[in-house]
């Protein structure tokens, strides 16, 4: 089991920038996939970004060049850069691991981009 804690979400201008932190409660050195997911008012939750054990990343191409995702596993956090943000950015963002083939679900953080 895991417990996730996103942070870093806030109000934003069009342009700006936010890093936001998903912070585990056990170790990530060994956690395969991990990602960050977002979920607009009336919509879906969608795949933002995912990061493997070695390294290797995977963007939605509507965030591709703008965020970038990292992993820290002395600190037991994945990051998520976001650079020229745009409205259309505006979400609740969630971190999201999957250890045993089990998903674990953080309680998101909202991230508003006004224009």
């Amino acid at each position: 089991q895991v417990q996730l804690v996103e942070s870093g979400g806030g109000l934003v201008q069009a342009g700006g920038s936010l890093r936001l932190s998903c912070a585990a409660s056990r170790s990530i050195f060994s956690i395969n996939a991990m990602g960050w997911y977002r979920q607009a008012p009336g919509k879906q939750r969608d795949l933002v970004a995912t990061i493997t054990r070695g390294g290797s990343t995977n963007y939605a191409d509507s965030v591709k060049g703008r965020f970038t995702i990292s992993r820290d596993n002395a600190k037991n956090t994945v990051y998520l850069q976001m650079n020229s943000l745009k409205p259309e950015d505006t979400a609740v963002y969630y971190c999201k691991f999957v250890i045993n083939w089990r998903d674990y679900w953080g309680q998101g953080t909202q991230v508003t981009v006004s224009s």
